[in-house]
C-alpha cells in the first residue's frame, strides 16, 4: 500500500533500545528488559537530562522531549504528547489552562444546552449525540483506502521524527470503542443520568460501538498494510480507588457486548490489545480479558490492582498477557526514596512475565518528585536494559 513515501525502519536498522522493544511487543522471551517512554511533566527536570539550557523546552518542545526520551533509554512511545508538560508548572496545573466538565469548569454549555442536570445529559444524547453518532457509521466506509493511507502516512512521519532509536506504536486514531461520558457531561450528572436513563446510556454505547467497527476496521488494515506495530493500548479510565465508577453488573449488561463488538476488527488482525490501569480495576481484568484484551499497562497498586495475579493470568487463548509495568507515580516516586524505586523495580520484573514485559512508570510523572527519585528509576531501566533478570 502506498502510505506514505516514509519507509517503516526495518528490525536491522533499528537502535538497541527500539529493538528491544520490538521484541517486547513480539512477546519474544528476552533476557534484557526493554524501557517504555517516561512522560516527566517537569520540564527543568527533562531539560537537565536531556542536556539542554534552561527555557529551551518551552522554544522547541518536540526537539527537547524527544532528546530526553533518548537520553534515558526510551524504546517506544504510543501517546506522543511533547506539549503537555507545557501545561503544568511547579505547582500544577498553570492557571490559563482550560477547565473541562470533569475538571473544574464552572459551567457546561453543549450545542447551546446547559448542562445542568441529569434530564439535560438524556436532552443532549437524544437530540445531538445520537444523530451525529448514526450519521457518522452511516457515512464511514472501512474500506476506504485513503483513509487507511491517511493512518499510515501519520504513523509513518512520526516514525521519521523519533528516528531508528525510538519505535512509535499506534495510538491516537487507533483506539476507538464505547466509553463512558463523565469527561463531556461532568461526573455528577452524567452518573446520575446512568443510573435514571439505562435505555439511553445502553444505546449511546451501541451507537459508539456500531462506529468503532468502522473505524477499528480502517485502523487494523493501516496496522497490517502499513507493517506498524501490532500492538494499540486502550486509555479510558473507569475506576478509582474504590472500584469501578459504576457497578460492573451494569457494565456487564450495558457496556461489556457493545465493547467486546467494538474491538473484534483488531483482534481478527491479529493486534493485540491493552487496557491502562487506573484506580482499582481488579473486578474488569477478567471481564477484560474475556472480551480479548491481551495485556495491561498502568497498575495503581496501593488501590488494589494485583500486579503479581495480574501477570499470572493468561489470555482467553491461553497465552501470556503483555504487561507494560511502571514505578508508582502516586505513592513510589512522589513520596518514596531512591531506595523504595529500586525495590520497586526489582519487583516488577520479579513478578512480570518472562516475555512481553517492559519498564517505565505507571502513569505521567508531575511536578514535585524529586530529582533523585527520577534519577534512581533513570538509572534503574539502564540496568535492566543491560542486566535483564540475569543479575
Amino acid at each position: 500500500m502506498e502510505g506514505s513515501s516514509v519507509k517503516p525502519f526495518a528490525d536491522e536498522e533499528l537502535g538497541e533500545s527500539a529493538r528491544m522493544a520490538a521484541d517486547a511487543l513480539a512477546m519474544k522471551p528476552t533476557r534484557t528488559i526493554a524501557t517504555n517512554m517516561l512522560h516527566v511533566m517537569d520540564m527543568a527536570f527533562i531539560e537537565q537530562r536531556a542536556g539542554h539550557p534552561p527555557s529551551a523546552y518551552r522554544a522547541d518542545p518536540d526537539r527537547v522531549y524527544l532528546d530526553f526520551q533518548r537520553s534515558i533509554g526510551a524504546g517506544m512511545i504510543d501517546q506522543y504528547i511533547p506539549d503537555n508538560p507545557l501545561t503544568m508548572g511547579d505547582l500544577g496545573y498553570e492557571p490559563d489552562a482550560t477547565r473541562t466538565a470533569s475538571t473544574g469548569a464552572a459551567a457546561v454549555v453543549l450545542d447551546g444546552l446547559a448542562i445542568d442536570s441529569p434530564e439535560a445529559v438524556a436532552e443532549h444524547l437524544e437530540r445531538f449525540v445520537f444523530p451525529r453518532l448514526e450519521q457518522a457509521a452511516a457515512t464511514t466506509d472501512p474500506l476506504n483506502a485513503q483513509a487507511v493511507a491517511a493512518l499510515i502516512r501519520k504513523e509513518r512521519s512520526i516514525q521519521a521524527l523519533f528516528g531508528p532509536s525510538i519505535l512509535k506504536v499506534p495510538y491516537d486514531g487507533f483506539q476507538d470503542f464505547c466509553r463512558l461520558r463523565y469527561t463531556t457531561y461532568g461526573y455528577a450528572n452524567y452518573f446520575a443520568a446512568y443510573l435514571m436513563y439505562p435505555e439511553l446510556i445502553e444505546k449511546d454505547f451501541a451507537l459508539q460501538a456500531d462506529l468503532a467497527v468502522k473505524t477499528n476496521t480502517l485502523a487494523a488494515r493501516a496496522i497490517v498494510e502499513g507493517r506498524l506495530p501490532r500492538v494499540v493500548r486502550l486509555d479510558h479510565d473507569m475506576a478509582d480507588s474504590r472500584g469501578t465508577l459504576v457497578d460492573v453488573r451494569s457494565l456487564d449488561r450495558m457496556w461489556f457486548p457493545h465493547f467486546a463488538r467494538a474491538i473484534r476488527p483488531h483482534l481478527e488482525a491479529g493486534i493485540r490489545l491493552l487496557w491502562h490501569c487506573d484506580g482499582n480495576l481488579m473486578a474488569m481484568v477478567p471481564r477484560l480479558i474475556e472480551a480479548g484484551v491481551g495485556g495491561f499497562q498502568g497498575f495503581q497498586y496501593e488501590d488494589g490492582m494485583d500486579y503479581e495475579r495480574i501477570c499470572q493470568m493468561r489470555t482467553c487463548e491461553g497465552g501470556p498477557l503483555m504487561i507494560w509495568a511502571g514505578v508508582s507515580v502516586t505513592t513510589t516516586l512522589p513520596h518514596g526514596t531512591p531506595a523504595d524505586v529500586r525495590q520497586q523495580l526489582a519487583w516488577l520484573v520479579d513478578h512480570g512475565p518472562k516475555a512481553g514485559l517492559t519498564l517505565g512508570a505507571s502513569s505521567s510523572i508531575t511536578p514535585g518528585v524529586s530529582w533523585e527519585n527520577l534519577d534512581a528509576l533513570i538509572e534503574g531501566l539502564a540496568y535492566y536494559r543491560s542486566h535483564g533478570r540475569g543479575g
